[in-house]
């Protein structure tokens, strides 16, 4: 009996420390999220779960800062874990909602905010956005029901109002939108977005005058919303005010700069004030985000016709008519380009098409001015409208689903490529956030044989070198380069050879790393690490000469060739992330697939691989899994996964 005293005596403190030590992950973690340092958080509650995975806490932390991070399936992921260990927290059922709803899943989400309710029945949000999830649904008449009792319960609620107004613009009923709306602006009249709603039905009513009015206020109480200077603007050129309309365009593309609507819409009013260069410069940026837009093609096809670049402008003709072959007016612009650079039999084909055309119907041959009587929306494809201004398909209501903060990382722009490989280096990885050592028991039996002082590191990037680290490489190749010189011993320059082509591989003079490895692999056939950096090396060079357009698919195939050799000797997650990184580059996605998932059960912690397994899978049709193959990249410390995630949630 003593002895078990003393055993819980001396074990109780082991789970006080390991108690507080759990406790004080969660909290560092929530004070990351409280300063808005999402990705930081994930990696405290990840140490969190991982001590003690039967808490909720570390499950629904980590879920908020999965859904900061735009990440709603990770996270709706966490929350159902949270869930499992504490079903009575209303917070995390209402967070799971709101995942929900990010991914469309509005029956899902209700069910959510029902459970909810039955714990906390006077929650007005779990109210606001279960009545919200209705109308998703198109279940309006439920809505109105639930309208009206948050409104019995809360008469000052204004959104309520919007989303009543919404559920009888809906039902086509304008009169009771319009009163809803009203009633709402009464009760909050420093609400910006119930002004822009009410905005868009003086627009669908062609209230210019009243709408322009209506989005001044809207703009004065939110001067960040870029849909609301498009919406003037649009109003404001309906009015003759062609400055104002020009201003607003100016200004909603500094807000955004990538708005479809603004930069179109700028270039037509661009071209009817005769300053086609900068209107190309608009169309320019339309086709870069839609290439095969066939409008903005004609449009640009016209400029480029006026400022004399003709070659350009029947490229751009030629496309249009080859999707519309009767669209006459193209015709016979493309003919006029065909005669002035002397393509004269060319423009004789076109001339007849017209003519034949003319004899059937009176054929107007001059280009339009801009319509203000006329609007098309996105959607519509006519050509003959070419040069309308455009307006969305449907406006939209905007839902308090979201919350602006600083430091939105998923708001980064991220180029959607492949993680590079891991290779050999000198030189150690140094990173913001992935607290990530790759180890790898043969690049480490390497380190204990050959270099203590120099120790080789397994690295995804080499870090750029200052000019005087440089020289000291140089000096050690040189070196190097006397000590082979001078040796007689086969395997001692052996071993020279492998270091030197290492220094080369650092100050990235690939062929000559390519040289020696290959000089390596003749004395040692079954050097898993040579194999490995030749291949490397041998990737990198084909980026460059690919870049330079050079056929790089038989060099490819050495790389494969020598990553397959290097797996034969050493079973390394790395080596299979390699391989799969070639697999993709040759479009064999299932084949990468493959890999990468060898690479995950050989180290479940390769965000790399992660990363690069959701992408490939994204390519291959596979998004739900690539999602969730992102999230988990972004749960690693990889946090540009979440600008992917984002890109392909929208």
């Amino acid at each position: 009996m003593g002895r078990k005293i003393v055993f819980l005596l001396l074990w109780f403190p082991l789970v006080a420390l390991a108690q507080f030590k759990t406790d004080r992950l969660v909290m560092i973690g929530r004070s990351a999220l409280y300063f808005e340092d999402y990705v930081l958080s994930i990696q405290y509650f990840n140490q969190a779960i991982s001590a003690k995975p039967y808490l909720y806490e570390p499950w629904f932390y980590r879920g908020v800062a999965k859904y900061y991070l735009d990440d709603f399936a990770g996270a709706e992921t966490d929350c159902s874990e949270a869930i499992k260990r504490n079903p009575y927290v209303v917070g995390i059922y209402e967070l799971r909602g709101l995942c929900r709803i990010r991914q469309k899943k509005y029956t899902d989400a209700i069910r959510d905010y029902n459970q909810a309710l039955r714990y906390d029945p006077e929650n007005q949000s779990l109210w606001h956005n279960r009545a919200l999830c209705h109308i998703q649904e198109k279940n309006y008449d439920t809505a109105l029901l639930e309208l009206d009792t948050i409104l019995t319960r809360w008469s000052k609620h204004a959104p309520a109002y919007a989303m009543r107004a919404e559920v009888y613009l809906l039902q086509e009923d304008t009169t009771k939108a319009i009163a809803a709306l009203d009633k709402s602006l009464e009760v909050d009249p420093y609400d910006g977005n119930l002004w822009s709603q009410r905005a868009v039905i003086s627009l669908s009513r062609k209230e210019w005058k009243e709408s322009e009015e209506y989005l001044s206020k809207a703009i004065h109480l939110q001067p960040k919303q870029a849909t609301n200077y498009i919406n003037r603007a649009l109003a404001r050129f309906n009015q003759n005010n062609l400055r104002g309309t020009m201003a607003d365009y100016d200004t909603a593309l500094d807000l955004d700069p990538n708005n479809f609507l603004g930069h179109y819409n700028r270039g037509l009013l661009r071209a009817q004030v005769g300053d086609d260069n900068r209107a190309i410069i608009d169309f320019d940026f339309v086709l870069n985000l839609e290439p095969n837009n066939l409008m903005a093609l004609f449009n640009r096809a016209l400029l480029l016709e006026n400022t004399g670049n003709l070659r350009g402008a029947i490229r751009d003709y030629s496309k249009v008519i080859e999707e519309f072959p009767n669209f006459w007016f193209g015709l016979q612009h493309r003919a006029s380009c065909y005669r002035r650079i002397g393509m004269t039999k060319q423009a004789e084909q076109d001339e007849f098409r017209v003519l034949k055309a003319q004899m059937d119907k009176r054929y107007l041959g001059r280009q339009p001015r801009l319509s203000k009587e006329l609007m098309r929306k996105r959607s519509d494809l006519d050509i003959e409208k070419y040069n309308q201004l455009t307006v969305a398909d449907e406006e939209e209501m905007e839902h308090e689903y979201q919350s602006d903060y600083r430091g939105k990382v998923q708001n980064r722009k991220v180029a959607l490529d492949y993680l590079p490989m891991y290779v050999l280096s000198y030189e150690r990885e140094h990173t913001q956030v992935k607290q990530y050592v790759a180890y790898d028991r043969q690049v480490e039996a390497y380190n204990a044989r050959e270099s203590r002082q120099r120790p080789l590191h397994v690295v995804s990037s080499n870090p750029a070198l200052e000019e005087q680290d440089t020289k000291k490489y140089f000096a050690y190749i040189d070196t190097l380069s006397r000590q082979i010189d001078q040796q007689h011993q086969t395997q001692r320059a052996a071993s020279l050879l492998f270091k030197r082509a290492l220094a080369y591989s650092v100050i990235q003079n690939f062929d000559a790393a390519i040289e020696d490895l290959s000089t390596y692999l003749q004395i040692d056939s079954t050097s898993s690490l040579a194999y490995w950096q030749r291949a490397a090396c041998q990737s990198k060079l084909n980026a460059f000469n690919a870049s330079q357009g050079t056929d790089v698919r038989m060099k490819t195939a050495n790389v494969l060739s020598d990553l397959t050799e290097a797996i034969r000797y050493n079973e390394s997650a790395y080596l299979y992330y390699n391989r799969g990184n070639v697999y993709v580059q040759r479009n064999d996605y299932a084949h990468a697939i493959e890999d990468y998932s060898h690479a995950i059960a050989l180290d479940g912690n390769l965000a790399e691989a992660y990363y690069n397994r959701g992408l490939a899978r994204i390519a291959n049709k596979q998004q739900a899994e690539g999602v969730s193959d992102l999230s988990k990249a972004g749960e690693l410390g990889l946090y540009t996964a979440y600008s992917i995630i984002k890109k392909y949630q929208q």
